[in-house]
């Protein structure tokens, strides 16, 4: 069940699902206040992806409801998932040129202005022209949020923004992440299993383990103190309660 309100939350009340017989959720219940960044973190298989697929609607829950502002909720990929075949101004134009509530709502001009204004923010003035090969696995994912934001969204969810990323290019996304949050206000979940993202760019953690939440609070007293979940996961250690499964 969906609903939506007027202010720019996201409110998971109950939430259960299953994929054939494996329970990847069991009762899951958080909230992610207007213009606040909660980071989801957890082992492989710990259902990560599957909370933002759930939000963003590509897929149903079992049981439980969500509740999500009004307004766009935009997603960035794992690995930035452009279009191969079309270039930067393509890409990022896409949702607005193809969409049925953005069809006809822009003249090509105002497209034009559009995707330069969000280029900019983004730091990659002029590089309308270029193919996504052309680009460093970096600035591919800042395509992506360039493309994200395009319809001025309320929510934002990112999954695993600085995988494959260098600790500079990491550095980088992870700051973006935090301006575009200040520039739009948007509601924003970050799924992540890198410490200095969460450090830099969260207001909130929380923990999935086992179907259920094991953890919720700050990112500072996640990484100082925490539980025996979150000492297990900061210190990359192999003894604890949490034991790896195989996908996510």
């Amino acid at each position: 069940k969906y609903r939506g309100r007027f202010f720019m939350s996201i409110e998971v009340k109950n939430l259960t699902k299953s994929f054939k017989d494996k329970k990847v959720l069991d009762d899951v219940s958080f909230k992610v206040e207007d213009g606040e960044i909660l980071a989801v973190v957890g082992l492989s298989g710990a259902g990560k992806s599957t909370v933002l697929k759930l939000i963003c609607g590509l897929t149903k829950p079992d049981s439980g409801e969500i509740i999500v502002s009004e307004g766009d909720i935009a997603m960035v990929f794992q690995y930035s998932a452009l279009f191969d075949s079309l270039n930067v101004y393509e890409n990022i134009a896409f949702a607005l040129k193809e969409r049925k509530e953005f069809k006809k709502k822009y003249t090509e001009d105002e497209i034009k202005e559009i995707v330069a204004k969000n280029l900019k923010t983004v730091g990659l003035e002029g590089i309308e022209n270029k193919m996504p090969h052309e680009l460093s696995g970096g600035m591919q994912k800042r395509v992506s949020f360039a493309r994200a934001i395009v319809t001025n969204p309320a929510t934002i969810l990112y999954d695993e923004p600085t995988a494959g990323l260098d600790p500079v290019s990491s550095t980088i996304i992870e700051d973006y992440i935090v301006r575009l949050r200040n520039e739009l206000n948007a509601t924003s979940i970050i799924v992540t299993h890198q410490l200095s993202t969460i450090k830099r760019c969260a207001d909130k953690v929380i923990m999935l383990y086992n179907e259920k939440i094991v953890y919720c609070g700050t990112p500072q007293d996640m990484i100082e103190g925490g539980n025996e979940y979150t000492k297990q996961f900061v210190n990359a250690s192999i003894d604890g309660p949490m034991k790896a499964a195989s996908s996510d």
